[in-house]
């Protein structure tokens, strides 16, 4: 039972990173029906802002991982890191997807994975192919409760990954904002005839979906301290095959998507096939579209060709 309950919690917490990877995949895609495949790597781009910030945070405040200090430090990282990966949502919209807006849906996708690769081997110019080691912005330590082993470094993600999905879900079925982007998600041509201003709702979604990839990021290094310039690759594939099987295009879909792979990986790999830990999302990807294409939480909707 412990061991349940101890998996249980690994997963959850791996999930959480997961779902907030995959809400940026499934809002763009609810918007414009493209898959953004450059969307891991804006979380690469997130760890990496963290990574120099609390390295320049050290430098100039010195060790605060054990003081008061520290959370402010934490707080401010992050909050830089989701403005860094905000603003390139936006300009990575402006610049590389409206101008092809009304071309073939290929050419986006072909762009994204070209958006994806810049990002990928410009990061390796830039940052250097060596792993690097994320600062450590709080001190960690063992949490025991019962017969199960945590640290306080999966509590933080917990929280601050739920205190995220609740805003998000706040302010697209609870704000003006919201709604523009649910009506521009079921129809964009009405939308823009009803005067609902669809290129900057559109781009605000890209600055959204970017920001909660950078908070991934944070915790990601916070969680799994090193960090390169290829680590978007798995888990933004992995987000991506959460936001399919909780119904691509849902929210609430993502959320689930990404805690069920989550918690499958953390069994799997506490078992004899942990060699199979990774391949175990692919299997689910290629089930969910055998047997149920439209997701866990999605309609089918029929197409027209």
């Amino acid at each position: 039972m412990q061991t349940l309950l101890q998996n249980l919690l690994n997963g959850i917490a791996v999930g959480a990173i997961y779902a907030l990877i995959a809400l940026g995949y499934t809002m763009v895609y609810g918007i414009l029906k493209l898959i953004n495949f450059a969307h891991g790597d804006v979380f690469m781009l997130g760890a990496f802002v963290g990574y120099y910030s609390g390295r320049w945070a050290a430098a100039h405040f010195g060790d605060q991982a054990g003081s008061g200090m520290s959370w402010v430090i934490f707080a401010g990282i992050m909050l830089l890191a989701m403005i860094a990966c905000g603003l390139f949502g936006y300009f990575n919209e402006t610049i590389a997807y409206r101008p092809l807006r009304s071309a073939p849906r290929i050419a986006s996708l072909i762009t994204a994975i070209g958006v994806s690769f810049f990002l990928e081997y410009g990061g390796q110019f830039t940052f250097g192919p060596d792993p690097k080691f994320f600062p450590t912005l709080i001190e960690k330590h063992l949490i025991h409760v019962g017969g199960i082993t945590t640290t306080n470094y999966q509590m933080i993600v917990l929280v601050v990954a739920v205190a995220f999905m609740a805003l998000l879900q706040y302010i697209v079925y609870g704000t003006k904002f919201g709604r523009a982007m649910r009506a521009v998600s079921f129809n964009y041509e009405i939308a823009s005839l009803m005067g609902i201003p669809t290129d900057r709702i559109i781009s605000m979604t890209f600055v959204l979906g970017s920001s909660l990839a950078a908070v991934a990021g944070i915790l990601y290094g916070l969680s799994y301290p090193k960090i390169d310039p290829l680590m978007g690759i798995m888990p933004g594939l992995k987000a991506f095959i959460a936001a399919v099987l909780g119904g691509i295009g849902n929210v609430p879909g993502a959320v689930v998507g990404g805690l069920i792979i989550g918690i499958i990986e953390s069994f799997v790999g506490g078992s004899r096939f942990s060699n199979f830990r990774d391949a175990i999302a692919f299997i689910l990807l290629i089930g969910i579209l055998l047997f149920r294409p439209s997701g866990l939480f999605g309609k089918y909707e029929a197409e027209k060709v």
